[in-house]
């Protein structure tokens, strides 16, 4: 081949070359405009970053159990089921205050919370009585009654539990001398004894189990 055709071709393969590079490099420049990230919009990272991601709920969450608030008053002074004795402590103590405690929660698994209602006596807020009622065709019912003073009953993670005050002769109403907490779970239509504790106060040994009664 002639010397002057094979500089020709050179020339030509060299401008080939140039072209690609340029190709090359205008493709590259291309993709960093656009936001791209190479390699890793399809490789492990991307991957994770789906996978750690929290999809929104396609429906909507089941509406949470509220508590509906009652009149305790009402409720106990409506109540059969309530003594004589009791209801003559529903006297306001101050002003428009009446003496109760009254809490909300599921002892029972019914569509609406249970109500929990302590009646206290105004002066030392001793319990007099302790109650639960249950929603049941749109009005609540009496489903537990307790009226051995001192008495207090509460919501403990879904259990009820009920404080009694313990006093031997000779003890004044500020110094029992111990007190007897007794635990009730739901079963199907009352609340069952499930165990209980009685603790004397001083007794180094704690409290001690209390045989069904």
């Amino acid at each position: 081949m002639r010397p002057g055709a094979e500089a020709a071709r050179g020339t030509v393969q060299a401008a080939i070359t140039a072209v690609a590079v340029l190709a090359a490099l205008a493709l590259f420049v291309t993709a960093c405009g656009t936001g791209g990230t190479g390699a890793r919009d399809e490789g492990p990272a991307h991957a994770d970053s789906v996978a750690g991601a929290v999809p929104s709920p396609s429906a909507s969450p089941t509406p949470s159990r509220t508590a509906e608030q009652v009149n305790a008053v009402r409720l106990l002074k409506d109540d059969p089921k309530v003594s004589t004795e009791v209801k003559s402590e529903l006297k306001p103590c101050a002003g428009d205050a009446y003496p109760v405690d009254v809490s909300y929660g599921d002892l029972t698994g019914g569509s609406a919370d249970d109500v929990v209602v302590n009646v206290l006596t105004c002066g030392d807020s001793v319990g007099v009585g302790s109650y639960v009622y249950r929603e049941q065709s749109g009005s609540y019912q009496n489903v537990f009654t307790s009226e051995e003073p001192p008495v207090y009953a509460e919501i403990d993670r879904g259990a009820l539990v009920v404080t009694r005050q313990v006093y031997d002769k000779g003890d004044s109403v500020t110094s029992p001398s111990g007190e007897e907490v007794t635990t009730y779970l739901w079963t199907t239509d009352h609340f069952k004894r499930r165990y209980g504790t009685r603790t004397e106060w001083g007794d180094a040994e704690g409290p001690t189990p209390v045989p069904d009664s």
